[in-house]
This record gives C-alpha cells, structure tokens and sequence, in this order.
C-alpha cells in the first residue's frame, strides 16, 4: 500500500488546446518537503495550481489523505498558499491579517486569540502585531504570510516563489525559517522554485521538470552528485558537457583527444572540477571573474569555452593568456541519457 500523502496520478493539465502538463505521475509523503524545480515554462507553477484547485484537470486525478479532490472547490481541499507577492491586506495590522481566515470560521475571540498568537509566535513575529504590512520588511511580511497560512492548519502548504522578492541575505535567513518551520510542525510542504541552491538547501526531494515531464527525481544530494541526462546535469551545475566518439571529446566548435576511457555517450564536468594551471590541453583565457573564495575562467580551447574555476591561492591569469588545463576523469560524470 502507498504511503503517499499527495498523489497525482496521470495528471493532465491544459490551458485552452495547449497541453502544459502531460500525465504527470508523482507521489508526496506526509511531512515532506519537495521543490519542484525547473525553468519558466516547464510546468511547476501548474502542476503547484492544479494541487491548490485553482486549475481543473483535463484528466487524471489528484488525492490529498485518502481523499480524491480533483474537483473539490479549492476552499474545501485543506490546501494553504503563500504567493510571490505575499497577498498581504495593506489595511489590517499584521495581527488581523493572520487572523482573517480564522474569523471567517466563526470561531471564539479567545480561541482566534490564541491560534494567531501562536502562529505569529512560530514564525518569530512576537511583538509584531499592530504594525502595518508597509511597516515591516520583506522578510517580516514574508513569515507574516506564512503564519497566516499556517494558523487554518492546512493538510498541505505550496509556497510558489515565495522568496524571489527579497534580497540576498533574507533568501538565506528565510530559508533556514522555512525550513525550521516545516521541521517543527511537521507540514508537508510542496514549494514551487526556478533556483537550485533554494532546492538543494530546503527540500527532503527534487521534482526537476522540463516541458511538464520530470526529468529527474531524487534527493539534493542525488541530483547534485549524480544528475542522469544532459538537461539535468546543465541544470545542476555540470556547465561543460561534450559528447564522445570513440577516445575523442566532441562539441560543434571542435574536439579534444580523451585522456582516458569512457563508454558514456556524454561527460560532464563542473566548473570547480576542472583543473587549471596544469594538464594536457591549453586555451586562450577569454573571460575572468573574481568570486570571492575562487576565481572564474572562460577558456577558449580546439573543444569550445570551457568553464574553470581556480582557487585565488594560484596566480591570476589574466584575459589573453594561455592556460594550461585537464578534465580529469575522477570529476567527469557520465550522462545516460
């Protein structure tokens, strides 16, 4: 018997005669948080619609505890939403707009009284209540609308893009919120997210989507380390993928002899798998960066650009110069598909 929480079961949605998701298969555990990654238009944002009931289904079903809510009105299906914008009442204190919801169950001053303060408590908002929306950051609005999604005790939580808004330094403090939250509470979490380190910091799994299919399943860890296809490994980070003909590295700018032996019919390396500074091949340096802990290159070789990252311990090349470069085996990742 399936322990999913989350079912969706041939998942077909559309919009008009354009098929957006094709028979999308996926189940979710209780108390799990999976990101669907992906580009814009690959279908994560309607897949996320379709969970909450703001998009109907041209066919396949969609089961949340047991229950099949396909075409339960999303106000019945226990589904709490936080949006990109925040959808925050401007006019109402930060305790009013955690309470909303709560009286619009007609439930007892003091039990609204409680449930909101404990929520705003949770997300660290104490000491918060009479402020206006305009009168907090963004990250303060952003566990605002958290809290107010968690006070109706929703069986399901979808966050789509609720970071994208904030700077740097609050993505990362409000990462760790999201992820202590959701730990705490023991919520299942479905967040929607075009950026990979997002993904790879927060979620128990990865949905990668491409074209409304999953491209990939897994763990950050198994995505990371072990991306399965040429669309995955370029998502993941592996920015110099060739293919192979016999001992030779080929691209449509050139090839390279292969310094040792592979079956695959690609290989991939990340920049920071790229040695520099010694090696058998050479390119012009075409482009640097300086990244903080590491130094970035563009190397322009017989193969095409390849990207290198050096550590700022190695003397700077400068643009113009040769550079000495491998792409060893012990970084290479073979693509199977």
């Amino acid at each position: 018997m399936s322990d999913a929480f989350v079912s969706l079961t041939d998942l077909t949605l559309s919009y008009g005669k354009t098929v957006a998701v094709p028979r999308l298969n996926l189940d979710i555990k209780k108390g799990e948080l999976i990101a669907l990654l992906g580009p814009s238009g690959c279908g994560k944002t309607t897949t996320m619609r379709a969970i909450a009931g703001l998009l109907t289904p041209s066919s396949g079903r969609i089961t949340i505890d047991g229950r099949d809510v396909t075409r339960v009105p999303a106000n019945k299906r226990g589904i709490g939403l936080v949006f990109q914008s925040y959808a925050l009442f401007p006019h109402l204190s930060a305790f009013e707009n955690v309470a909303f919801g709560l009286r619009l169950q007609n439930l007892g001053r003091d039990e609204i009284q409680a449930k909101t303060q404990a929520g705003m408590s949770t997300v660290g908002l104490e000491g918060f209540e009479d402020r206006k929306p305009a009168e907090m950051s963004g990250g303060q609005q952003q566990r605002l609308a958290l809290a107010r999604s968690l006070v109706m005790e929703p069986k399901v939580l979808l966050l789509d893009e609720p970071l994208s808004n904030l700077d740097a330094r609050l993505r990362l403090e409000m990462r760790n919120e999201l992820q202590r939250v959701q730990k705490e509470t023991g919520i299942t979490m479905v967040f929607v997210t075009h950026d990979q380190a997002e993904a790879l910091a927060l979620a128990d799994r990865i949905v990668l989507m491409k074209g409304g299919k999953i491209e990939q399943l897994g763990t950050p860890a198994q995505l990371y380390a072990e991306p399965s296809t040429v669309f995955a490994a370029d998502f993941m980070g592996f920015e110099n993928i060739f293919a192979t003909k016999g001992d030779t590295l080929v691209s449509d700018k050139g090839s390279l002899p292969l310094q040792f032996q592979s079956t695959a019919e690609q290989l991939a390396w990340r920049p920071s798998g790229v040695a520099v500074g010694h090696g058998p091949y050479t390119g012009r340096v075409v482009a640097s960066s300086f990244a903080g802990g590491h130094r970035e290159y563009v190397i322009d070789s017989a193969l095409g650009p390849v990207k290198a990252d050096a550590s700022i311990d190695i003397s700077e090349v400068v643009i113009g110069q040769e550079l000495a470069f491998d792409l060893p085996q012990s970084t290479a990742r073979a693509l199977t598909k």
